[in-house]
């Protein structure tokens, strides 16, 4: 039975799927513009530190005060209406919430709210991947073996490109590469907050009027969350990461299936089985063309001549061989599409992918010379960009995970470029996050395996 028909089943028998929302930004926003179209959902409550924030992303999304006018979650449960809330914590435990979303974009917050999700017998859908890439591997088994869902959030990237995947291993073909699209240079690896608006061709007082987040944007930029979700979904699909990191190769839509197939065949790749993401910017700045710089796409290859044939006949792009075809998505819409991650969860049990293995990690590199002394300023700030490595190799060398790479001061001075490692900080090994990212890396790490 089709989600829809599940969602409407539970709305004709009065019984919503009942969801909380952690994290009123865009990313929650856009679900709750849609939640109040999606019969068979009800957002129980909206919690964010700053709960003016969140009254005002209702509003933005179309939702009257009379509907978030709930007292709290006992009452909006029994009217249908929403509690907005600062309390997070409250918000997980109330009875009959059935799925959070955790969509704060604070991996230290994530985490524990995670916990909380476990304690309570929540179902979780996980839209702030840095915490995926974090602990995901292990929050994901300790929720299956709890009888939960742990899940990526569709309408972001990871998920739809781990969709694509499982399609595509589902039909039999072996996939040879998987990514997304991105504005990328070189140079970007340098931007910060401050120079960021104007690579997207704003002013810093248009970002502001349009609630852009320049942390935010600039992590896009900067190569960060293109690392970050690669490891996601590396880590969801049992997929390669390139070596030596990213390599951003501009490539448009006609054209993935004879550049990113192996290098042994003329392409790209180191081998088959890897993620990647394609530039939509050629080296001197100019577009691609076909740029696939919204959407996501796989590689697959045939496993006979027949199925080369068939590839032909049905018009599949192909590359010159015939051998390996690409088919790909040209946009996701985030928010607007994470509804089906929570129905999927609630009603099916599934979810929309999750990290079973640790093969990717995102690790700190600096972005400019560094002094002993000075403080990291985390994800899409002035000091570190993330980089995407091997999880073995990122083991090997204790180098220190963006998502960590922030508040902590440095021991020693660091070049420009290089990877940070766990001694040129100081970890606080009783933090939370620290124990919960140590406690991943034994249990999926290289030693676990041996």
């Amino acid at each position: 039975m089709s989600l829809h028909a599940l969602l409407s089943a539970r709305a004709a028998a009065g019984r919503p799927v009942r969801v909380a929302l952690i994290g009123a930004g865009k990313f929650g926003t856009m679900f709750l513009a849609q939640a109040r179209h999606s019969r068979g959902l009800h957002v129980v409550g909206v919690a964010d530190r700053d709960a003016d924030r969140a009254r005002l992303a209702l509003a933005q999304a179309g939702w009257s005060a009379e509907a978030a006018a709930a007292r709290g979650a006992a009452q909006a449960l029994k009217d249908g209406s929403t509690w907005v809330s600062d309390d997070a914590a409250a918000l997980i435990a109330a009875p009959g919430i059935e799925v959070v979303i955790e969509a704060t974009g604070h991996p230290s917050a994530a985490l524990a709210h995670a916990l909380a999700c476990l304690e309570a017998g929540r179902h979780l859908v996980m839209v702030t991947v840095e915490a995926d890439v974090l602990a995901g591997p292990l929050l994901a088994r300790r929720f299956h073996d709890a009888g939960l869902v742990y899940s990526m959030a569709y309408g972001d990237q990871p998920a739809l490109i781990a969709e694509l995947v499982d399609w595509a291993r589902a039909c039999g073909f072996g996939v040879v590469a998987a990514g997304k699209g991105t504005k990328y240079l070189p140079s970007y690896h340098a931007s910060t907050p401050e120079s960021v608006w104007a690579h997207y061709g704003l002013s810093p007082a248009e970002a502001e009027q349009g609630g852009m987040n320049a942390r935010m944007f600039n992590s896009f930029l900067d190569g960060t969350k293109s690392a970050i979700e690669m490891a996601a979904v590396a880590n969801a699909c049992g997929l390669d990461v390139p070596a030596a990191g990213l390599e951003f190769p501009p490539v448009g839509a006609a054209r993935l299936a004879e550049d990113l197939r192996p290098r042994a065949d003329g392409g790209l790749l180191e081998r088959a089985g890897m993620v990647e993401v394609v530039s939509s910017l050629n080296r001197d700045g100019t577009p691609v063309r076909d740029d696939l710089r919204w959407g996501v796409y796989v590689v697959v290859e045939a496993p006979s001549a027949y199925t080369a044939r068939c590839f032909r006949e049905y018009g599949l792009t192909t590359d010159s061989s015939g051998r390996y075809a690409a088919l790909w998505r040209p946009a996701h819409l985030i928010g607007l599409e994470l509804g089906i991650s929570v129905a999927s969860a609630a009603l099916r049990g599934e979810a929309t992918g999750a990290p079973r293995e640790f093969r990717g990690d995102a690790v700190a590199v600096a972005k400019r010379p560094l002094k002993a002394g000075e403080a990291l300023d985390g994800e899409g700030g002035t000091t570190a960009w993330g980089r995407l490595m091997p999880a073995a190799e990122s083991v090997r060398l204790g180098a220190l995970p963006i998502g960590l790479a922030h508040g902590l001061a440095l021991r020693r001075d660091i070049a420009e470029g290089a990877v940070l490692t766990r001694d040129d900080v100081a970890l606080n090994p009783a933090d939370p996050t620290v124990r919960l990212r140590d406690e991943m890396e034994a249990a999926f790490g290289p030693m676990a395996a041996t």
